[in-house]
């Protein structure tokens, strides 16, 4: 069973950056695809970043294109999120996801994604 840890968040000033990161065990890394989400106080999960198995392909919402980064690391299982220009409305618990089976597409959807870590906060004050 794969297990993720997420880490990296904190307090910071509006224009401020953030690197995010989510270690994987459990399983193999490289042939998995994975994704960011996060969730504000009272609203629902929303996409925000997903990168493909093979790392060639890089999705990003509307509302961070431009300011965030996904990358990975096969060699350290760890998936990272550079955030640069935060905002307030970037203030959320920020999850990291995989898929279930190897080989699969990066999609923006939640539900295409079974396995989660326990997320890590991320708060930026105006």
């Amino acid at each position: 069973q794969v297990q993720l840890v997420e880490s990296g968040g904190r307090l910071v000033q509006t224009g401020g950056s953030l690197r995010l990161s989510c270690v994987a065990s459990g399983r193999a890394f490289k042939t998995y695809a994975m994704g960011w989400f996060r969730q504000a106080p009272g609203k629902e999960r929303e996409f925000v970043a997903a990168i493909s198995w093979m790392g060639e392909s890089k999705y990003y919402a509307d509302s961070v294109k431009g300011r965030f980064t996904i990358s990975k690391d096969d060699v350290k299982s760890t998936l990272y999120l550079q955030m640069n220009s935060l905002k307030p409305d970037d203030t959320a618990v920020y999850y990291c996801a995989t898929r279930d089976q190897e080989y699969l597409i990066a999609t923006m959807e939640g539900r295409d994604y079974p396995h989660w870590g326990q997320g890590t906060q991320v708060t930026v004050s105006s």
